[in-house]
């Protein structure tokens, strides 16, 4: 994770300040019982007393980026501004346990909580159990590592700038990477939390999959078992539409893909040799030195905006504004921070082009990469088709850090064998289509002891179209039978909408379905209002909050599963539009009844018309022949 001058809500951690035990870190390997014994030391770690560990752990690994191995192909889940991160889905045992962990560049440690975690909050999955692992096995304490009280274990600890921290055990198990990975499951090593503070401890992912350079970190564990090329890839979803992919291992690099020089030896973060800075075709005019200080220009996935040194802010600032004059200058949505809005620009993000003007980062060699406004800026969350500047001043550190934003549908790898980070604009969405990558998914991991089919989830959704949006259904499942599950109807839509931050009557049953020891239930959300709609980032927003089981249920309401999901545009029809067809059968039902009385009466009058008249006293009778008695 990379240091922010200014942390922002929905933003991650900083990147560590201190590592505070690199000691741990480089003996994880010598204190693991299923790892062979340590031969030369060709793999240092990656601390400030040794700055030139990882050229020569490069160097060691030189072999890998000749032949062709495997790669782990994993989903990204969660949006960046929503949830200020990326997560993806990690298996951890036998059988195995499912975690959502923040994908990061920056972090050098891969950690979840552990079952024995006494200041550990309410996280998205449940806790590690070594005890239910068969393959679960601690990293004995040696000479080489920070041990626990009892001296039976290794542990670690992390501090970060913001003032949160992790800290717990090492372990070592089986580590499954999902579906459409072509990599079988490897054994690796972890850290089991114990303590995590700040945002750690209040954040919805369970934990940190550490992506940096590092013998903890879980890239240097599988190129170290020869298992991958010692390449990552990361690529994320544009402006509303979240999730994206990840690539542990190999790419074929596309040919138009743009390279900057990364150097392991500057900088244990991925940097990058920026130069300058263009803004609608012209040159920011400040030093390229402004770029190259201190780190450098730093990658960050875990990092939700960018940061700029003071002088190239504000040169950037004034150049993106003399641009949009014809735009009106706004608060932005949150008093705490002076953000950089403007109103009037439209919701359609593919017209934002037509507005905002394109920016170039030029690199050390030459090559550019070509920015579009929605790599720098992000929607107002209060005024409808506004946007911010996702750019802001780095405090007084005189770093350069780019986060996820510059990045956004950009597929960036991490070429760490040769050295270099690539750039690809692209539609993330729809990437191994564009890579021309076919083949069907792996089975997903599974056990010895088998595993029990169930319904597929809903996965998240890739975007939505441009409209007003009237309402949103789920269908549900919840493994509670329906008689006991009926009286609590009322809780869980309040339970729904307090996690969604909606009201409560936005939350509606439709349709509820028994399937023997579960219940079906089909909610609809609707707008705040009969005349409101929602828009395409608050729906966005609810069903990811859905779809990452942000919705917590109570103990005595088991678990659930989302199935589907679906939105409904607004309706735009007026009054008369939307009863015509019960005003035609309130009329066909008035004529059928009017048309019922008439025979009625005409049958009557016939009945009685054959009877004999009423005859005054006085008028004269034919005669009429007596019968005989």
């Amino acid at each position: 994770m990379a240091s922010r001058g200014q942390p922002r809500p929905g933003s991650l951690q900083a990147l560590a300040a201190v590592l505070l035990l690199a000691a741990a870190s480089a003996a994880v390997a010598a204190g693991s019982p299923d790892r062979p014994a340590p031969g030369p030391p060709l793999f240092l770690p990656l601390t400030r007393s040794y700055p030139n560990a990882s050229r020569l752990a490069a160097l060691s690994r030189r072999w890998l980026g000749e032949g062709t191995h495997p790669n782990a192909r994993m989903r990204l889940h969660d949006d960046l501004l929503t949830n200020g991160y990326y997560t993806t889905r990690l298996y951890i045992g036998t059988p195995p346990q499912e975690f959502a962990l923040i994908v990061d560049s920056g972090s050098t440690v891969t950690y979840v909580p552990c079952a024995t975690c006494e200041q550990c909050g309410n996280h998205q999955d449940p806790r590690f159990q070594p005890d239910l692992s068969s393959t679960y096995s601690p990293v004995k304490c040696n000479v080489d590592c920070t041990c626990d009280n009892d001296k039976n274990q290794c542990t670690y600890e992390r501090q970060y700038a913001e003032m949160s921290s992790s800290s717990g055990v090492l372990g070592e198990d089986i580590v499954s990477f999902g579906r459409e990975s072509e990599l079988k499951p490897q054994r690796a090593v972890f850290g089991c939390e114990n303590s995590e503070t700040g945002d750690l401890f209040s954040q919805h992912a369970d934990g940190i999959m550490g992506l940096g350079r590092g013998q903890l970190s879980i890239m240097d564990q599988l190129v170290d078992k020869g298992v991958i090329n010692d390449s990552f890839s990361l690529c994320y979803g544009g402006m509303d539409v979240g999730g994206g992919a990840m690539v542990l291992g190999g790419l074929p690099s596309p040919s138009d893909m743009v390279f900057s020089r990364s150097d392991p030896v500057r900088s244990p973060y991925y940097n990058i040799e920026l130069k300058e800075i263009h803004v609608g075709g012209k040159a920011l005019r400040v030093d390229p030195k402004v770029f190259d200080s201190k780190h450098g220009t730093v990658l960050d996935s875990g990092t939700t905006y960018a940061y700029l040194p003071e002088h190239a802010f504000v040169a950037f600032k004034d150049a993106v504004t003399s641009k949009v004059r014809s735009l009106k200058k706004i608060r932005g949505p949150d008093p705490n921070y002076k953000d950089i809005c403007f109103a009037g620009a439209g919701r359609n993000v593919s017209k934002l082009h037509e507005v905002f003007p394109d920016v170039d980062m030029v690199f050390g060699n030459g090559q550019k990469l070509s920015l579009t406004p929605e790599n720098y800026l992000f929607r107002h969350s209060k005024v409808d088709g506004a946007y911010c500047l996702g750019v802001f001043q780095n405090g007084k550190d005189p770093t350069t850090l780019l986060g996820g934003i510059i990045v956004r549908n950009t597929l960036v790898t991490y070429d760490r064998h040769n050295e270099k980070i690539g750039f690809w604009k692209t539609n993330c969405s729809e990437l191994w289509e564009r890579l021309h990558i076919g083949g069907a998914p792996s089975p997903a991991p599974s056990s010895d002891t088998g595993s029990q089919a169930d319904m597929s989830p809903a996965p998240a959704p890739s975007g939505l179209p441009e409209f007003d949006v009237g309402l949103i259904t789920v269908d549900m499942s919840i493994n509670v039978t329906y008689p006991n599950l009926k009286p609590h109807f009322h809780e869980l839509a309040e339970l729904i909408a307090k996690e969604l931050e909606i009201d409560s009557c936005q939350v509606r049953v439709m349709n509820v379905t028994s399937q023997g020891n579960s219940t079906l239930i089909r909610w609809g959300i609707f707008p705040a209002g009969p005349d409101n709609a929602m828009s395409n980032t608050t729906a966005m927003s609810i069903i990811y909050r859905l779809t990452q089981h942000h919705v917590q249920l109570p103990e005595n309401l088991g678990s659930y599963q989302l199935l589907e999901w679906n939105v409904q545009p607004l309706s735009r029809r007026s009054w008369f539009q939307e009863h015509v067809v019960s005003i035609l059968l309130g009329i066909l039902l008035v004529v059928l009844v009017s048309l019922s009385a008439f025979l009625v009466v005409l049958v009557w009058r016939k009945k009685f018309s054959g009877q004999t008249a009423y005859r005054p006293v006085d008028s004269v009778a034919p005669e009429q022949e007596l019968q005989p008695l």
